[in-house]
């Protein structure tokens, strides 16, 4: 059973996908740090790609993502011509340089275009990039898919696929307008895995508007039913003064704190009897899946998607607010998608903000990896150990966690608490401010 502690709940806290977070960026780090770090990529580095599209056939209310709808043909035709010339400017940049082991397709929703503009889009980055046998996987709307799409990638030489499904639940689904009957995403699983495509996630989410325990384990147990190889169940966000869309959402239906922690735990508990492997704190695969084996290997990763294999210490992101990490710099390109076409179909530097990330910055962000990916930060330098001891008391006084050897380590029950005790790793932690999530 885990421990709920409201108090050490109370912050909200960043959910740590880099460090520094985008809450540091600044356009002080922009177009000049980002072709400077391009620049210093080795010949045989290996590299991951990230191409951002930021379109939707319908825009769902909860939403936190950078997109819009997909509802001219002219805006996804402009938008497709504007990514294709970045991809020919960074990889002209690269000259050959860097080995792309990695390929990802995010959004907003990459379905929202036409199969025949992906294929080419496709082509394009193999063509121009030093790609050899990369893994490639994309985010997909399963209410716009189609045995076409399935054709397609396969055909792209797609591995890997994730599916928003959020809620099984038809109340849940008209609470955050997002419509899709059961036997929708059936069909698209039958669709994918008669097409060759073997590696299926489900996104799934607690503390929605009006959800019960009961609604979860129902939507849990159709999941475990389907099979997927993957899972990540989130916590839902509520940040209106952020994004307007969720002002649609009855905030008054939104379960309590006390309630979003039992989903949570319902969550682990129901994924990791059903045999899957707990990876991290909100992500779970089945035990040869390639996560789970990383996760044994002590490789797993974190990165802006998630909980990953992907090893590569830089990861080159394309389009519309796409963020790019590099050993020393993290940064974003222009989020503004009419500013981004401008600058890239004039061929210049995309990139406009971000943070520069010095040896501190490096060795805080490798020690919070390490404790979200596994329970165990690693030594923290003398110089820290103080600070972190006085924050990281209310957690060990409570069984939680405990600092041993100079390392952090997170106790079994206290797995739930893993953001908030990384927080205290974060010098530029700011709780104050409602930019951040709840930790659970």
């Amino acid at each position: 059973m885990w421990t709920f502690c409201p108090d050490l709940l109370a912050a909200n806290v960043p959910r740590y996908t880099s460090y520094p977070t985008a809450v540091e960026f600044s356009d002080r780090v922009g177009g000049t740090a980002f072709m400077k770090a391009v620049d210093d990529i080795s010949a045989d580095a290996p590299i991951s790609l990230y191409l951002h599209i930021p379109y939707c056939r319908e825009i769902c209310w909860y939403c936190g993502c950078n997109t819009g709808a997909a509802s001219k043909e002219k805006r996804l035709t402009s938008y497709l011509a504007a990514l294709e010339a970045e991809v020919i400017q960074v990889a002209g940049r690269l000259d050959g340089r860097g080995r792309v082991e990695h390929i990802a397709f995010g959004g907003g929703s990459p379905n929202a275009i036409a199969p025949v503009e992906f294929v080419r889009l496709m082509d394009r980055v193999r063509t121009m990039f030093t790609c050899d046998d990369p893994q490639i996987s994309v985010e997909l709307d399963p209410r716009i898919f189609s045995v076409e799409w399935a054709a397609t990638l396969a055909r792209c030489g797609v591995s890997r696929v994730s599916l928003g499904v959020q809620s099984f639940s038809e109340n849940i689904q008209r609470a955050i307008g997002r419509t899709q009957p059961l036997h929708m995403i059936e069909n698209c699983m039958w669709q994918l895995r008669d097409a060759g495509i073997k590696g299926i996630n489900f996104d799934l989410m607690y503390g929605l508007p009006g959800q019960s325990q009961q609604d979860l384990f129902e939507t849990l147990e159709i999941t475990a039913g389907l099979g997927p190889d993957r899972i990540a169940l989130f916590g839902y966000a509520h940040m209106p003064q952020l994004f307007p869309r969720q002002r649609r959402i009855d905030d008054s239906a939104l379960p309590n704190s006390a309630e979003r922690f039992a989903m949570a735990e319902l969550g682990y508990d129901y994924f990791t009897k059903a045999g899957y492997a707990a990876i991290g704190f909100d992500h779970f695969a089945k035990s040869n899946d390639s996560l789970a084996v990383a996760t044994r290997a002590g490789m797993l990763r974190r990165n802006f998607q998630g909980f990953t294999d992907d090893s590569s210490e830089t990861l080159i992101a394309m389009g519309a607010s796409a963020i790019s990490h590099f050993p020393d710099a993290i940064i974003q390109n222009e989020k503004n998608v009419g500013v981004y076409r401008t600058l890239a179909l004039a061929h210049q530097a995309c990139a406009t903000r971000g943070v520069a990330r010095n040896p501190g910055d490096q060795l805080r962000g490798k020690l919070i990896e390490n404790l979200l990916c596994t329970g165990n930060s690693g030594p923290v330098p003398a110089e820290m150990r103080d600070e972190v001891s006085s924050g990281l008391k209310p957690f060990a006084e409570r069984g939680l966690a405990r600092l041993e050897k100079g390392c952090i380590i997170m106790e079994p029950n206290g797995i739930a608490y893993c953001r908030a005790v990384a927080s205290l790793l974060d010098a530029y932690r700011q709780p104050a401010k409602q930019q951040f999530s709840p930790a659970v």
